[in-house]
Formats: structure tokens, C-alpha cells, sequence
């Protein structure tokens, strides 16, 4: 739908709903023609309320050339936004914000040997976009992705995830990716059990991956629970890193997941 002059949001039509769990949901929305953005950024999405409107803001999980978009939720009990999602189904619609923010970006962190893109949660969401970009495949010799959930249920996209080494546009390529599930409860045998700070600081992370991380070879994206950022970004402060700021790059980017 287009928007009338004055307004800046459209009303888009919900195209697919998709329950991971009692907790977390994927939105597949219609998309605009004019509506642009950078893989990592997020959107707005919108319901109305009273005489007025309700606002959230996800992070896009589709690709910037797909002609829908898709966005990764948790369902918050009684949450004044989501408990409206929980039961929203196909043909419903939402509000969506004209333009796309956010600098959570592959492109703030200069070219190097290994990239550990890190999540928990519904972080995931920003780096399921990012990695549909050929250009990334190409910029780093080894992509890690990091999902960190409390249980193996939470476990979303691993299909989708797995599908992404094939991709046509950069099946050579494909070999790069090392995808390390984490799960903090009832852990299934053989995968990482702790929290994603504590696996960077005992090395367990960087084993799983077979990898040997340093200032001069990685880069870090950082999204989720804000706790896990902060304690994330304080890790690798510790052994050197640094973030990335327009006029002085480093190797750490971070984004808080809600």
C-alpha cells in the first residue's frame, strides 16, 4: 500500500507467520517497492493504539533483494506489542516505517582473516541478512556464526542456515562458514553449554571453531541480550579488541537485540 504524501509509514499485509516455539515467531510482510536498506539495519513495525500508534523496532532477517521482508521475534507474556503478534496470522496487517536505521553493519569493520558474527536469542535476526551478501563471502577467509539460546528448541533457522553454504551466488565460498550452536540448559551432547563470554574467555569458542582469534586477524559483531553485549564486549576489550567508530575502525561492532 502506498502511503499518502504526508505519512511516513505504509500498511503491509502479513504474508507468512511462523511459530518456532510458544516463544519465539517469524513475520513474513509484504514489502514496498521504495523501501531500501542495509543488511544488519532493523525497521519499525506498527500497530494502532487508541488515537494513536505503537512502535517496535526488528532487525531485518531477509535479503535486501528479496521482495518481501522478514523479521525474528520473541513473544514477550503479556507484552503490550508482541502479545498482539502472538496471535496475528496471514492477511493481517501491520504498520511499517518508510525507512530503515541502524549502523550494525558489516561495512564498519575493515576486511580481515575471520569474522565472528555472535547472537543470542533473536540477535540472530540482523546476520541472517548480512549473510546474503556475496561481497562478505568474499572479504573474510573463515565466517563463524555464534547462536547462544537457553534451549535446543530455540534453536530457529538452522535449515535456513544450513541452506546459506549453497547459496548460488557464493557456493564457492560456502566452505567458509562455521555455524556453532549454543545452548545454555539440557545441552544436547557435543555442543557448547556456556555462555558466550565465558566461552570466549576459557577458549572453548575459539576450539570449537578451530580457530585462533587475535586483534590483527578478527572482527566481532555482537547482538542480543544487552547483559551478554556488554559482558561480550568487555571480554574482548580484555584481550585487545577495540570498537569500531567512523574515524577510528576497530575490529567490534555491537547491536542490543531488544
Amino acid at each position: 500500500m502506498t502511503a499518502a504524501p504526508s505519512e511516513n509509514f505504509t500498511l503491509e499485509t502479513l504474508l507468512a507467520v511462523r511459530h518456532w516455539s510458544d516463544k519465539l515467531v517469524s513475520l513474513r510482510l509484504s514489502r514496498p517497492a521504495s523501501f531500501r536498506f542495509i543488511p544488519g539495519q532493523f525497521a519499525r513495525l506498527g500497530l494502532p493504539q487508541g488515537s494513536g500508534k505503537l512502535w517496535r523496532a526488528y532487525s531485518m532477517v531477509s535479503a535486501p533483494w528479496d521482495d518481501y521482508l522478514e523479521f525474528f521475534s520473541i513473544l514477550v507474556p503479556d507484552g503490550q506489542f508482541t502479545s498482539h503478534l502472538k496471535t496475528m496470522q496471514a492477511g493481517d496487517t501491520l504498520l511499517l516505517d518508510n525507512k530503515a536505521n541502524g549502523f550494525f553493519t558489516a561495512e564498519r569493520l575493515p576486511d580481515a582473516q575471520q569474522l565472528w558474527l555472535l547472537a543470542t536469542g533473536t540477535g540472530l535476526a540482523p546476520y541472517l541478512s548480512i549473510l546474503q551478501q556475496p561481497e562478505l563471502w568474499q572479504r573474510f577467509a573463515h565466517i563463524v556464526l555464534v547462536h547462544g539460546v537457553r534451549e535446543a528448541g530455540d534453536l530457529a533457522y538452522q535449515a535456513e542456515i544450513a541452506a546459506l553454504s549453497r547459496h548460488p551466488l557464493w557456493a564457492e565460498h560456502g566452505h567458509k562458514l562455521i555455524y556453532l550452536p549454543v545452548v545454555t540448559r539440557h545441552a544436547p551432547a557435543g555442543m557448547l553449554d556456556a555462555r558466550i563470554p565465558s566461552l570466549i574467555e576459557d577458549g572453548r569458542l575459539a576450539a570449537a571453531a578451530g580457530l585462533t582469534p587475535s586483534p590483527e586477524h578478527s572482527r566481532f559483531m555482537v547482538c542480543g541480550n544487552p547483559q551478554m553485549v556488554a559482558s561480550t564486549f568487555a571480554s574482548l576489550v580484555k584481550q585487545g579488541y577495540s570498537l569500531s567508530r567512523l574515524k577510528s575502525p576497530g575490529q567490534i561492532v555491537l547491536e542490543n537485540g531488544w
